[in-house]
């Protein structure tokens, strides 16, 4: 019985401490890093991007980006859709 109890303890123990930091997790880093371009797919180029409402998105060229300038609003969303975590815009000087 005392070891039974022991290893319940034990085993409360590691759940909690494996899931105390994932609840503890800022909600807004939630979801995976954007790879891919949300215009044509392609694998993102970190030299190109676009800031909107406080958001940076990353595309794979030039003609992309301006592509999501026309609708960022559509873009925005299928990210989100994929579950990518857009970073912040760095605040404008």
């Amino acid at each position: 019985m005392r070891s039974r109890m022991l290893s319940a303890v034990i085993a409360l123990f590691f759940v909690f401490a494996f899931v105390a930091p994932l609840l503890a997790a800022d909600p807004a880093s939630k979801g995976n890093p954007q790879t891919l371009c949300p215009v044509m797919g392609g694998k993102i180029d970190k030299k190109v991007y676009a800031d909107y409402q406080g958001k940076r998105v990353y595309f794979c060229c030039s003609s992309c980006r301006e592509d999501f300038k026309k609708d960022p609003e559509k873009y925005i969303k299928k990210l989100e859709d994929q579950g990518v975590a857009i970073e912040k815009a760095p605040d404008a000087k």
